[in-house]
């Protein structure tokens, strides 16, 4: 699963008209950087915004966090919030339609690679999507069992702080995973720019990056327990920051046609690049900014 994501930079279409301003913030959360660039009318309101959005990426933080000892996902199993069972329940449909090539009950694996050491035998035992059940508002799993959203939560986390904002042109970015609202006035889309030098035109749509470069060691095939070296970058754009985030994962684990696949099946649109070339789905190349 990822560990870490390469940040995006996400840069205005276009000037601002003089009713709304362009405003950008930054902050730390879920232990890395995010920003928030939004069009508002006056600073009052663009940093009252602000505020609301990111005391939501830091309750969201507090719930969903496995570095935090007193996190509510660090209590389970147990009863759940609404916002916790919401990104379970897509965990689950995520893992299913990925054959597990997206796990967040990945944890052991992941504690094993913070401890410098490849995953154990013992850690793959304790993997596996299915070990969760979710009952109403009631999450069941046995003993041994660590769950991570690292790979979801994140673009959950911009969805919700997107529409915390309550300024419609606007982008929240979270350790380069994004949620994009409307584009700046007067301007098609956002313009953003990858890593690997070329530029994505979106909006109203989530973004994602995995894998680049030497990050790729950095996510496992939960199938296996072994880092997944096949890929050196995926780039997704998807119907919210949620599903970006999770199919990114998803991708970087998967073969490329069976990647190719499941973004189609789900409507978004991918870039798959691999040591030994590329593959995207047919609609992604209209998606880039001319060179």
């Amino acid at each position: 699963m990822k560990v870490t994501a390469p940040a995006l930079l996400a840069l205005a279409a276009c000037a601002s008209t003089p009713s709304a301003r362009r405003f950008e913030y930054a902050e730390m959360h879920m232990g890395t950087f995010a920003r928030i660039v939004l069009y508002a009318p006056s600073p009052e309101a663009a940093d009252a915004a602000a505020r609301a959005a990111f005391a939501e990426i830091a309750r969201l933080d507090r719930m969903m966090s496995d570095y935090r000892t007193d996190s509510e996902l660090n209590s389970l199993p147990g009863r759940a919030s609404p916002e916790l069972i919401e990104v379970l329940s897509a965990s689950r449909r995520f893992s299913e339609w990925s054959d597990g090539a997206f796990d967040v009950t990945v944890g052991p694996l992941v504690a094993d690679l913070r401890r410098g050491r490849p995953p154990t035998r013992e850690a793959l035992s304790l993997v596996g999507w299915r070990r969760v059940e979710i009952d109403g508002d009631a999450v069941r799993f046995p003993p041994g069992t660590k769950l991570d959203l690292g790979a979801i939560a994140k673009g959950y986390a911009a969805d919700r702080a997107l529409r915390a904002l309550g300024h419609p042109c606007a982008l929240v970015e979270i350790g380069g995973d994004l949620a994009l609202g409307d584009p700046p006035p007067g301007g098609a889309a956002w313009r953003i720019a990858l890593p690997d030098g070329r530029a994505l035109l979106a909006s109203r749509c989530g973004v994602a990056c995995s894998g680049h470069a030497e990050r790729g060691a950095h996510i496992v095939d939960p199938r296996t327990g072994t880092p997944v070296t096949r890929t050196t970058l995926v780039v997704l754009a998807a119907r919210n920051g949620m599903t970006a985030d999770a199919l990114a994962t998803a991708l970087s684990v998967l073969a490329p046609q069976d990647g190719l696949r499941l973004a189609n099946r789900l409507g978004a649109q991918a870039f798959i690049r691999g040591r030994d070339g590329h593959a995207q789905t047919e609609g992604f190349a209209a998606l880039l900014a001319p060179r």
